[in-house]
Order: structure tokens, then sequence, then C-alpha cells
């Protein structure tokens, strides 16, 4: 029976809630999209990624609620929205308009947003969003190419996005634990307000808020606002102490990393590796005058298991030069294209694990690889876990990072983590 039932807004950040929520050491399932078959076999945490972080709003809406419909059939009674640690989101949601309409289907009246992950940097204090010590709005987010964020208060950029009242749960309430953080929520909820958010700066906060909130129907954030649930479980019963473990497969050496993300962290994480292993960087427009053929036969000429690395990744300045002449959707597609058939390539030359950084990039690949279920592995940073699958009846390893996590060294590290 499963005992949480958790929708992500993207690839990655379905990977990074999964991975914490493995740290139990308990069996998670992680659906590349809706399942098309009913639930067989469930484990009692089932993960499903979608790819809605920047769809129309009711897209996005009709495939949480698809993924919510399976989610109870699984048997599930508890719920998840997962989106960025950064709040990632257009002026038009889509992360208050699903969640309104998670709430409905369900027919719960509150909710919590708590974005944070300390571990990663991410800290809420009086409603703001942190990243590192600077405000959300202050932070390379702000550049970002699809979903700039330009305000740090999380209640302002919820309120346009949502019809009922937003309000807050801050730091003094949170401190004093979760009595004083259930009377809060009680209150504000007499008062009409339905969307609450929940400062935090500590993992000690996020214990707190967990516990407070663990029987809530409906829960929204970050993945770290979700770590402790499994203890929380196992402590009342909810959780058996005998559910499946995961088991590792064996698999051949060859291997490759995948870039999409341009983020501040993945620009260094690249610049890292490509001090050890050799590298071709993908040009939007050129990908658009000629085509992948010229990545392709590079590809084809390196040896299966050297240290090799494709990206996209370029600062700020080279993105936005790209989007202006080809648009921003032509520009990102011709991209995740291209790391996509380069992905399926490199399986057909012999590589078995994938390493790939970025939201938009992961779900592209992991689309042309023919992967819909992953189980996942072992951490390699806070948030992002090895994930094991079949691709064409081949055994695969697969990484899917947010484009801000990890270290430097994230994708030698990661490779030797495996």
């Amino acid at each position: 029976m499963t005992v949480l039932g958790c929708i992500a807004d993207d690839f990655t950040g379905a990977t990074d809630l999964a991975g914490l929520l493995a740290r139990s050491g308990v069996k998670v399932n992680l659906h590349m999209g809706v399942p098309d078959a009913p639930p067989s076999d469930t484990a009692a945490f089932e993960v499903i990624a979608l790819k809605c972080r920047t769809e129309p709003a009711s897209v996005a809406v009709a495939e949480c609620l698809r993924a919510l419909d399976w989610l109870r059939a699984a048997g599930a009674a508890r719920f998840f929205w997962k989106y960025c640690s950064t709040f990632d989101s257009t002026a038009d949601g889509n992360i208050g308009p699903v969640a309104e309409a998670l709430m409905d289907r369900l027919g719960t009246e509150q909710t919590i947003y708590c974005p944070a992950f300390p571990e990663n940097g991410r800290a809420i204090f009086m409603g703001n969003l942190f990243v590192g010590e600077q405000p959300l709005a202050e932070s390379p987010m702000k550049d970002h190419p699809l979903t700039p964020m330009r305000d740090s208060n999380l209640m302002r950029l919820l309120e346009p996005q949502v019809t009922r009242l937003v309000g807050l749960a801050n730091r003094l309430v949170v401190e004093k634990g979760a009595d004083a953080l259930r009377d809060r929520l009680a209150e504000l909820r007499a008062d009409g307000v339905m969307h609450v958010v929940v400062d935090a700066v500590s993992n000690d906060d996020l214990y707190v808020i967990s516990e407070a909130c663990r029987d809530m129907v409906l829960l929204t954030g970050g993945s770290a606002v979700a770590m402790a649930l499994p203890e929380l479980y196992l402590e009342d019963g909810t959780l058996k102490t005998d559910s499946p473990k995961m088991e590792t497969p064996s698999l051949a050496e060859g291997a490759i990393v995948l870039s999409g993300s341009c983020s501040a962290m993945t620009r260094a994480q690249v610049a890292a590796y490509l001090e050890q292993a050799d590298g071709l960087r993908l040009d939007p427009l050129d990908l658009a005058r000629n085509g992948a053929d010229a990545a392709t036969a590079w590809l084809e000429k390196q040896p299966v298991d050297s240290a090799k690395i494709i990206y996209a990744t370029a600062e700020p300045s080279s993105v936005k030069a790209a989007q202006e002449k080809l648009g921003v959707a032509k520009a990102g597609q011709l991209v995740e294209d291209a790391l996509a058939a380069l992905a399926v390539k490199a399986r057909e030359l012999g590589v078995r694990r994938f390493v790939v950084a970025g939201g938009e990039t992961s779900g592209a690949v992991t689309k042309a690889l023919g992967v819909t279920q992953l189980t996942i592995g072992a951490e390699i940073a806070p948030g992002v876990p090895w994930c094991f699958a079949t691709s064409a009846g081949q055994d695969i390893a697969l990484t899917l990072k947010s484009g801000n996590f990890g270290a430097e060294s994230f994708f030698a590290d990661a490779l030797a983590k495996l």
C-alpha cells in the first residue's frame, strides 16, 4: 500500500524528492509521466515526475489531476506537490493553480508552502526566500531563461496565482515547535487563510514543520520538507519496517555527462569536469543551421569507457543572444532534442551510465531513452540520487541533476559514487 503519493513539476525535482525519501532505506518508485497502466507492485512512496513547470496553467492542472487520480488508485491518502526550492514559476503559475486544483479534488481546506532546503542553501525567513546569503531576486535565478525570479517574497509571488487568501507562519512560530505551528495554522484557517507560507532556515525547522503537518492531506514545497516524513511514518506505524528495499543492478563502465542547464553552479561544474574529460559544446545557433550530425560524429569517435561531456551550458549573455535570434522556446527545444538524440546514440554505443544536468534536459533524455519508471538508489549530493531503469532492454543508471544542485566536482563525484 502506498503511504505517500508525490507529484513533481519537473524530472530533476522528482529525483530530488525521491532521493530524500529513499534515505529511509525503503524502496521508492519514480514514474516519468502518469503511468498508462493501473497501479501494481507499488512502493510505500510513489513519485510521478511531470514536465509542467512552464506549461500553460490549464495544461499543468490537467496533468497533475491525472497524476493525483493514479496515486489515489495506488492507495495513497496523503499527497505531496513538489516544486523547485527556488519557487520557479511564471507570473500565472503553476505552483498556485495546481495546489488549488489538488485541494479541490481532495476536499481539503488548507495547505502549506515551504520550498526551503537548508542543505543546499535555500532558506525562508519572514516569507522571503534566500539562495545562500542572497535574496532570491538578487541571486542568479533572476536571470533564469524560462522562469526569471524577480521577487523574493513568496506571498507576493503566490497571491496572483491563487483565488484564496495567502498567509505566513514565520520563524518565530516554527522555533516554538510543532504544537505552536499547528495552533498558528488553525488560527489562519479560522481567518480564511488557506495558503500558508512557512519559514524554515534549518533542518530542525523542517522537522518541526513535518511533525506539525504530517497528517495534512496535501503538503506542498521543495523536497526537503518531506525528508522527515518516512521517520515520522515509521514512528506511528503508517510505514512498515518490513517494506521492500532497493537493489542495485550491475552495470557496464561506459558513461557520459549531458548538460543543458545554464545555472551558475552547472557552469562551474562543466568547467571543472572539462579539466579531466573530453567535451563538446552545443550551440543553438549552429544546431539551427546544421543540425546535430557533427555532435553525433564526435560522440562516435569517443571510447565508450572514456570521460566525456556534451553540453549546451553557457553564460547568460550567450543564452540571451541565441534566444533573441531563435526565440526562447525554439532555442531550448533545439538543445533538448539534440541532447536527447545523443543520449540514444550513446546507449547504442554501449554507454550505460548517464549524468544529466537540467530539468528540461532530463525530461527530454529520459523520454528519448524510453524510461518510464526508475528505482531510486544512493544519493550523490543532497537531493540528487542515482536511479536505475531499463532502456531498450538494457539496465542503465541515470542521475538527473537540478541546475543549482551539487558541488563543483559533482560530475566526477557522481561517476565515482556509482
